[in-house]
């Protein structure tokens, strides 16, 4: 007996969310899969709003630095919510839909628990949808893995930054 896991679409997604049926979990759409969210720890909180609230006084209105909100990315049928995404800042047209992958430049991910769910699964959506740059720090290893995507080979080139 072969097992299907049932795939669900962003649309589809979106009327759970209207309808409140994810209404107080933490979730996010991956490859078609409502995933479960790892509970944010405190050194994941301080690293990753520390990180933000750096990045806004840098690039100041050359881009709009959004904290764990969600990105769509229809090629994978995904919806995650990276922990920073580096955006254009366009204002009010993100009321009528998140970023799409032209709108991202850069994503941030500050893995303690997902860090399997960071490296592996989040980086091949990532590459599939052609975001150019995605950083994974590894809180327990103290470490940055720095991705910047290959576009002959449709896949990400990683360095490893060791603090």
């Amino acid at each position: 007996m072969t097992v299907t896991i049932a795939k669900w679409t962003i649309q589809d997604y979106h009327r759970m969310i209207d309808a409140g049926v994810l209404e107080g979990r933490r979730v996010e759409l991956l490859n078609g899969q409502i995933i479960e969210m790892s509970p944010e720890g405190t050194p994941h909180a301080y690293f990753s709003d520390s990180a933000a609230e750096y990045l806004r006084s840098l690039l100041g209105s050359t881009a709009k630095v959004r904290e764990g909100k969600p990105i769509t990315l229809p090629q994978s049928n995904s919806e995650p919510e990276p922990d920073i995404a580096i955006v254009e800042p366009l204002g009010a047209v993100y009321l009528e839909h998140h970023p799409y992958p032209e709108n991202i430049f850069w994503l941030i991910e500050f893995a303690n628990s997902s860090l399997t769910k960071d490296l592996e699964d989040k980086s091949k959506v990532y590459a599939t949808e052609n975001i150019q740059d995605y950083w994974v720090v590894n809180l327990k290893a103290r470490n940055l893995k720095v991705y910047t995507l290959n576009l002959t080979a449709m896949c990400f080139c990683q360095k490893i930054i060791v603090s």
